[in-house]
């Protein structure tokens, strides 16, 4: 193989990819077998696998019991929307984005008091092992998930008072901010470092993904004068959502 080629299970599943994309290959389309592969390339048998799982692996097409394997549907990305603005609503801003795009969210969660682990703990600027309040979403738009969540908020703050539980109690889904406000603490900076990452197993399930799927992970903090008060993962599927921020200009 010359220097810069590209090896030819690559190769073929270019050629099949570009089919995929140009609608010579549409949706629910069977791909051509192994042996057709194999006959119209000139590839053996190994290449014309290779370039199958890797078509499979990019989520172009899934493998179906008994009758082999078919080009996916490809959803069309919709938005969520991210920014620094907040209605004096109260709301949270999950509940803001979604009604900014007119959308129909709900979600549910659940709390347990749980110990930071050394990555949370580092974001938190706590110690290794010091309590937390943990809280899992999961947000759905007309039913379907879009969005998972994972919250941690150091006990030290939060603990005692009537915000302990962010989705119960008279402000109960309002959000980070009001929730600290309302026990003295003014949150006065977020930052937000936007990865990714092949899903999880168990995050795939939740999405209603396929393994090998990527998802983009949001990872969120709420400072107050430098002291982190909420860090959160914010898990959204790749292939089904964009993350769109607007950015003030003063």
């Amino acid at each position: 193989m010359a220097f810069g080629e590209q090896p030819a299970y690559l190769r073929v599943a270019g050629d099949l990819r570009k089919k995929i994309a140009n609608g010579a290959l549409p949706p629910r389309t069977r791909l051509p077998s192994q042996a057709r592969i194999r006959e119209e390339y000139g590839v053996s048998d190994t290449v014309a696998l290779e370039a199958r799982k890797v078509l499979m692996a990019e989520g172009l097409v899934e493998g179906r019991s008994g009758s082999g394997t078919y080009v996916r549907e490809r959803p069309v990305p919709r938005r969520i929307s991210r920014s620094g603005y907040r209605p004096p609503s109260g709301s949270s801003p999950f509940r803001q984005e979604q009604a900014a795009d007119g959308m129909r969210g709900t979600w549910q969660s659940s709390s347990e008091q749980d110990v930071a682990g050394p990555e949370i703990a580092a974001r938190l600027g706590i110690e290794p092992e010091d309590r937390v309040m943990r809280t899992r979403y999961v947000f759905r738009d007309g039913g379907e998930p879009m969005m998972l969540s994972t919250s941690w908020e150091p006990l030290a703050v939060t603990g005692r008072t009537p915000v302990m539980l962010p989705e119960e109690g008279p402000l109960g889904g309002c959000g980070v901010v009001e929730r600290m406000a309302a026990i003295d603490i003014v949150v006065d900076n977020v930052l937000e470092e936007v990865g990714a990452r092949p899903g999880l197993a168990e995050e795939l399930m939740s999405l209603g993904g396929v393994p090998g799927h990527v998802v983009m992970v949001l990872e969120r903090t709420y400072f107050a004068s430098g002291r982190a008060v909420e860090t959160a993962d914010v898990v959204v599927p790749a292939d089904r959502y964009r993350v769109a921020y607007h950015l003030s200009v003063k």
